[in-house]
């Protein structure tokens, strides 16, 4: 019992302390940037149903996961359903096609912040039909790879116009939200500006610019536990930040090797 004490209160303690760095990063952001109050997405992959719920309690509403086998047994667990009805799921994973049905059937399912080519909008497109509520649009962003790394999903940065021109023309299910990265690891900002954050933001200067879009109504997904206050600084909308709130997570190899396992155990 006592050790449940310390986690739940490890978990506020985290959530309290990202929530004043939020804070904070947006009083030294220029007053230029577009005026939009950051939404904190908590990342709660691997982590146990009972560390969401906690922080669900303290106030924190959106939660992104990785993986869909992951984020759909969650969303459908009854301790989530019963204690959790105002919860808001993100999408932040590379989405194979084969697993779209099942990330869509996902119930509190928010935002699919990773759309990274034209068939995926596509068929998100069609495949929203069967589960959205009152007309309901499913909510998406444009994920852009500005590390330019293999092993990132993502487009080049000179497709997005024409990949959020194809959703706002071509899927009319689909609410364009704005873009994310992921863009690389521990960049020192000592060097500099991250230039990933960077890149993400000129690439919505132009997509408003070409597509006559409201800068203020077009989001930008990037930060995570290691730089979230500098991407606020750079005009970051959305932040991701897991092991702040939760705690670390297991060392990459061995963490996928569980997600792995995970998933072939819960597959359909």
């Amino acid at each position: 019992m006592t050790s449940e004490i310390v986690q739940e209160s490890d978990v506020m303690y985290g959530l309290k302390n990202v929530l004043s760095q939020i804070e904070a990063a947006v009083a030294r952001r220029s007053k230029d940037l577009p005026q939009i109050t950051p939404r904190l997405v908590a990342v709660s992959k691997i982590k146990p149903v009972a560390d969401i719920i906690k922080a669900y309690d303290a106030g924190q509403k959106h939660f992104g996961e990785n993986y869909v086998n992951e984020l759909a047994d969650k969303a459908q667990d009854p301790a989530i359903l019963e204690q959790c009805k105002d919860i808001k799921w993100h999408f932040i994973g590379h989405l194979q096609t084969n697993k779209i049905n099942k990330l869509l059937g996902s119930p509190g399912l928010f935002m699919v912040e990773t759309v990274h080519s034209e068939k995926l909008a596509d068929n998100l497109n069609k495949q929203w039909r069967k589960y959205r509520k009152d007309n309901e649009k499913l909510r998406v962003m444009v994920q852009i790879n500005t590390s330019a790394e293999e092993a990132k999903s993502g487009i080049e940065p000179s497709d997005a116009t024409k990949v959020v021109e194809y959703i706002l023309n071509k899927c009319p299910n689909l609410d364009f939200e704005g873009l994310m990265t992921i863009g690389q690891y521990d960049y020192d900002i000592s060097k500099g500006a991250n230039p990933d954050f960077i890149c993400l933001s000129k690439c919505r200067q132009e997509v408003c610019e070409k597509l006559n879009l409201d800068i203020n109504k077009v989001e930008l997904s990037m930060g995570m536990s290691t730089d979230f206050e500098h991407a606020i600084e750079l005009g970051a909308t959305t932040v991701r930040v897991g092991s702040l709130i939760f705690g670390a997570r297991p060392p990459k190899i061995a963490s996928r090797v569980k997600q792995v396992s995970f998933e072939k155990t819960n597959s359909v």
